[in-house]
């Protein structure tokens, strides 16, 4: 966060050349923000920031937070998920407190991709930003939102799922076609039931259930 204060000013020759202090977040007035989205989360204990010689305030505060989502999991587990994080401040009318990225949406992709996990089940393939006001009670309120699109990683779930079940129903369809005998082939349908009765134990664990529609891969 960055906010200009034109009363916390001084000339840094007067001072020993002092261009810029850290002093504890409630010395001065500072934004208050919160996380729309947010259901639980860490406050951070980094409560200090910078103030420069030309009133320019600077506060670095890491957040881990909980949001929620609403999961489209139709194509599971093809599926490409985009969340919101939306900042706002609602104790300040828009008339007195306005949000405003600094940086780009390509600068921070750049930035984010950097901290996100490259070994997790979600590939993070896109950031965009908006701003705009919320209006409520007949005022307006600053917004920044910030929209996160992530794609899921399918190859354990193919291994694990897609790749079994398609054998034991190939497995079906040679015993069925096959010269065995009824009474083979009803024992052979009968392994192949239990199997599938496996999967279908193991697949009711591994799908997301927080969604409208069931996963394709659930209902066949």
């Amino acid at each position: 966060q960055e906010w200009q204060n034109p009363f916390a000013t001084w000339d840094p020759q007067d001072f020993c050349n002092i261009s810029e202090i850290v002093l504890p977040m409630d010395t001065y007035w500072s934004p208050p923000i919160f996380i729309l989205e947010r259901v639980n989360g860490q406050n951070p204990e980094l409560n200090y920031m910078v103030l420069r010689h030309n009133g320019s305030f600077n506060s670095t505060r890491p957040f881990q937070v909980t949001l929620t989502c609403s999961l489209i999991i139709l194509k599971f587990p093809f599926d490409t998920q985009m969340c919101n994080l939306s900042i706002a401040s609602f104790l300040y009318p828009v008339t007195d407190f306005v949000m405003k990225v600094r940086r780009t949406p390509a600068e921070m992709m750049k930035d984010s991709q950097s901290f996100f996990l490259t070994d997790g089940e979600w590939k993070f393939t896109n950031l965009s930003i908006i701003e705009y006001t919320e209006m409520m009670d007949d005022k307006g309120f600053s917004v920044v939102t910030y929209v996160i699109t992530m794609e899921r990683r399918p190859t354990l779930y193919i291994l694990n799922l897609i790749l079994p079940t398609c054998a034991l129903y190939l497995l079906d369809m040679a015993v069925l076609f096959g010269p065995s005998s009824l009474e083979e082939k009803i024992n052979f349908q009968i392994a192949i039931i239990l199997g599938s009765s496996m999967l279908a134990v193991i697949l009711n664990n591994s799908l997301p259930t927080s969604s409208n529609k069931p996963p394709i891969i659930g209902t066949h």
